[in-house]
């Protein structure tokens, strides 16, 4: 058995200072202010610092230098140090058909070896987005309508480790697709991404389980079908539907989402639907004119922001600086929230029973432990 004492827990809607938490089986079996530590247990003293529910990143494609499927393990390590319990590598529309179900079965063979500790499934963000937007958008080889012959192997290979499957719901065929992916997987669940699709585009597909909002605000269209007037697209769309979840990137510098913008985002979204996430990647194309000074982004061959280099303890950091949020918000929003959007209630939060993912870390989200499952990690 573990047991942490002196912890400032981090609950859903509450702090509970000077408290002692149990895990044991990998399962937090207790907590609570008066608790007694059975004889033993493992002990960490906390001293007075947060303990809060592990994070869950559901939309990265790298961390560090690596790609997750160039090195799955090291990738896994890099950001379970920064807190990661639970991460969803994405695969990129950017692959043909080969690399698409080749980078697939690297992540899912070092996950089969236990590289991987940290695996919570798959965010496949594409292959069919809008060939308009997206990082190195160049080379998107899915611009033909969406195929069976085309898509069927990778949503094979994919199959029920298939968390996410992004898309732009304005292609061509794309219902038959969304139904094809939901044979495979039920469970399933569809964003929009990379997209101008109409509200009606979006909300058709919404019984299907579309209930994310792909970065939002970064790589959508807006449609004018009116000389000077704004007319709804995918951010209004998301904004609109209390049931989609609204992911952010929230930068330093506030570069893919303004921080006013991410400020009304809040207000609008709530406490329950917003979800921060990192969308890592390891571009190194050149940085633009007008960026000096920003550390915490990459850019692709055309010099365009093509995700970032973050991680989310500093993602958190960065929201409560740019929208005033709590430290109790900030683990609903990249703990919590992304836990309950692909469909995991298990972990998130912390509850007797759930999962003992959890951080230690200081007022700041500079991270000092982490627990795996009950285990030491970091």
């Amino acid at each position: 058995m573990l047991a942490i004492k002196n912890a400032t827990l981090i609950m859903k809607d509450h702090l509970i200072p000077g408290a002692v938490i149990l895990c044991e089986d990998g399962k937090i079996v207790d907590f609570g202010k008066k608790l007694a530590i059975p004889e033993g247990c493992e002990v960490i003293d906390a001293e007075g610092q947060y303990v809060g529910p592990g994070f869950v990143d559901i939309h990265t494609h790298a961390a560090g230098p690596y790609w997750f499927y160039e090195n799955p393990k090291v990738a896994g390590e890099i950001i379970l140090e920064h807190g990661v319990t639970t991460v969803l590598p994405v695969v990129y529309f950017s692959m043909n058909k080969k690399d698409f179900i080749q980078a697939t079965k690297d992540i899912q063979d070092a996950v089969a070896k236990g590289d991987l500790p940290n695996f919570g499934g798959f965010y496949m963000e594409g292959p069919y987005m809008n060939p308009k937007f997206g990082a190195d958008r160049e080379n998107n080889p899915w611009q033909a309508p969406c195929n069976p012959d085309d898509y069927m192997d990778i949503i094979r290979q994919g199959g029920k480790d298939v968390r996410v499957w992004a898309l732009a719901p304005e292609r061509e065929n794309i219902e038959q697709f969304v139904i094809d992916c939901k044979k495979e997987n039920p469970d399933v669940v569809f964003t929009v991404g990379h997209s101008e699709a109409t509200p009606e585009d979006i909300e058709k597909l919404m019984p299907y389980g579309l209930k994310i909002g792909t970065h939002h605000t970064n790589a959508t269209g807006t449609l004018e079908k009116y000389p000077e007037c704004r007319t709804p697209c995918v951010d209004e769309t998301v904004n609109y539907n209390r049931e989609i979840y609204a992911e952010l990137i929230s930068d330093s510098m506030g570069i893919h989402v303004d921080p006013y913008n991410q400020r009304l985002i809040r207000k609008i979204k709530g406490q329950d639907r917003l979800i921060l996430i990192s969308d890592a990647c390891v571009f190194d194309g050149p940085q633009p004119e007008g960026y000096e000074g920003v550390n915490d982004l990459c850019f692709d061959w055309a010099g365009e922001i093509a995700g970032s280099k973050l991680t989310l303890d500093v993602a958190c950091r960065n929201f409560m600086v740019h929208t005033g949020a709590s430290i109790v918000d900030v683990f609903n929003y990249a703990s919590y929230n992304p836990a309950r959007a692909v469909g995991y209630t298990d972990r998130g939060e912390i509850r007797r029973g759930a999962v003992a993912d959890l951080v230690i870390c200081d007022h700041q989200v500079n991270i000092n432990k982490v627990i795996l499952k009950g285990e030491i990690a970091k």
